[in-house]
């Protein structure tokens, strides 16, 4: 496969509206906070990205791809070996999509070959122009997945949340994490939610699903996931993904399966 766009910084004044690029990544890979003049559309073959900005956080599993707007600092850190392939896209180009925050969406069969496609045809001009019109028109059909994780601004609450993102398993209670804050927990809990809308323990349910999905896609079973996720069987782990994204793990992930819609931050327990 051509990679034609090895440097996206090199590339994002070129006058075509989508610009494609592929690069591979080992697992652990960080990508420091940096911004685009273009929107990006960030779609992984395999493995998972988590996208950080300055107020929330997306994971990101195979068969789903993150819209970050144009101008908005983030950044990344891979779990598996990762193949990304990304598209920077002219703001003109997809007016349908936000323009003042991130957005995690349903790849489709056809956007993903779309998607590769446009990779693989990009030094090819009339080719790429037809690719991209039928990449704006799936991507203006995409639905939202809920998997947006709100970060707090206030110190000791985003050391917090930046903990368990990385080990989203720990059980200490908030009492324990206000003990090492130096603060109450009754004040924790009601800057948590004056600052995510989330409770403490809804929060923490929903970076754990973020990470079942990332082990789910890197073909760990439920059964273990389940585990991880501090789920006492697989049975429950499974009917707190229905209610949440409403399908089983198996069909969510399995790209020739229909994939119901979500509502977007819907929190779970």
């Amino acid at each position: 496969m051509r990679v034609p766009c090895t440097n996206p910084w090199a590339h994002e004044h070129r006058p075509q509206p989508i610009l494609a690029m592929a690069k591979e990544y080992p697992h652990g890979a960080r990508v420091a906070p940096h911004r685009h003049g273009r929107a990006q559309l960030l779609f992984a073959t395999s493995g998972t990205m988590r996208v950080t900005t300055a107020d929330s956080a997306w994971i990101v599993p195979p068969l789903r791809a993150v819209w970050i707007p144009p101008g908005m600092e983030h950044a990344l850190q891979m779990t598996g070996a990762l193949s990304m392939r990304t598209l920077f896209i002219t703001p003109s180009a997809a007016p349908f999509m936000p323009d003042g925050s991130c957005r995690v969406i349903e790849v489709s069969g056809l956007l993903r070959a779309l998607i590769l496609a446009a990779v693989e045809e990009a030094e090819d001009g009339a080719r790429a122009e037809m690719i991209g019109g039928l990449i704006l028109n799936e991507l203006e059909r995409a639905a939202e997945v809920p998997l947006r994780l709100p970060l707090p601004r206030d110190p000791r609450l985003a050391a917090l949340c930046r903990a368990l993102l990385d080990d989203p398993t720990q059980d200490d209670t908030l009492e324990a994490w206000a003990e090492r804050a130096g603060a109450s927990a009754r004040t924790l809990a009601r800057l948590f939610l004056r600052e995510t809308g989330l409770t403490f323990g809804a929060w923490r349910q929903q970076a754990r699903l973020a990470e079942a999905m990332a082990g789910l896609a890197l073909g760990r079973s439920v059964a273990e996931v389940a585990r991880a996720a501090g789920y006492g069987s697989a049975s429950a782990f499974t009917a707190m993904f229905r209610r949440a994204l409403g399908a089983t793990p198996s069909q969510y992930f399995d790209a020739g399966a229909a994939r119901p819609s979500s509502s977007p931050g819907r929190a779970v327990s």
